[in-house]
Formats: structure tokens, C-alpha cells, sequence
């Protein structure tokens, strides 16, 4: 199933989305994201300057474009992460890491190994995410 990530509603099939599909009818080249995933969408949005981070929920799994870049937390409680990029504490350090004159077609410059090596400011100890 092809997904796209919104802002508001999260990782969402496109056809309930779109009201269609877009994606290709091969869609071998796109990324496999599983439940409990992440997913981030360069693309800004309202409200949204450097894009959404989203973990994959609602299905157990779904298909998206390679434009997107997917992750799998790791030493990190996942609903800590969830509610992380829900917050603005994650874009001062995306910032550092993008290029300058950072957008191309209202996407953001910023390559995967790049996203990767941004920091997180986050409580090392799994207990403190939890709370």
C-alpha cells in the first residue's frame, strides 16, 4: 500500500489521503516502512518548516518514496520519539545540517547521512522517556 506522510494525520495511505494514488505502478524502487517505524518528509508544511517526522502506526506496513527518509529508532524508547518530533527542539540542529539555500521545489536539501548525523537532545536512560 503507498503511503505519504501529513503533518496532521500522520503516515496515511494515499488513496485516503489523495482521494487517489499517485504512486508509480512499480513500486519495487520504494522504501518498505514497517509498524513502529519512522518516516521523515523533507517537504515543508504549514506550520511545519523543516517537515514531519512520523511513525508508522495505523498499518503494519506500506510502501514510500524514496524521497522520504525512513528510519528505525535504536537505543531510544519509540514513543519518546513520537512525541520528540512532535515538538520544535529537533529543527535548530536539522538547520546546522541542511545546505544553505535549503529548499528545491519546497523540499528541504538535506541528504540521509546528513539527517543521520543530526543531534538529539534526548534523556539516556529508558526510564526517563518513559516519564
Amino acid at each position: 500500500m503507498p503511503l505519504t506522510i501529513s503533518a496532521q494525520k500522520g503516515l496515511i495511505d494515499q488513496e485516503s489521503f489523495f482521494d487517489k494514488k499517485i504512486a508509480s505502478k512499480d513500486v519495487s524502487g520504494y522504501y518498505l516502512i514497517k509498524k513502529g517505524e519512522f518516516a521523515y518528509n523533507k517537504s515543508y508544511s504549514n506550520g511545519y518548516p523543516w517537515g514531519t517526522i512520523k511513525r508508522l502506526d495505523r498499518y503494519d506496513m506500506g510502501v514510500l518514496s524514496t524521497l522520504y527518509i525512513v528510519f528505525v529508532p535504536t537505543k531510544v524508547n519509540s514513543n519518546f520519539l513520537t512525541k520528540y518530533y512532535d515538538t520544535t527542539y529537533w529543527y535548530r540542529e536539522l538547520s546546522m545540517n541542511a545546505s544553505e539555500g535549503a529548499r528545491n521545489h519546497g523540499l528541504l536539501n538535506i541528504s540521509p547521512s546528513d539527517f543521520f548525523n543530526t543531534k538529539l537532545t534526548i534523556s539516556q536512560t529508558h526510564e526517563e522517556q518513559k516519564k
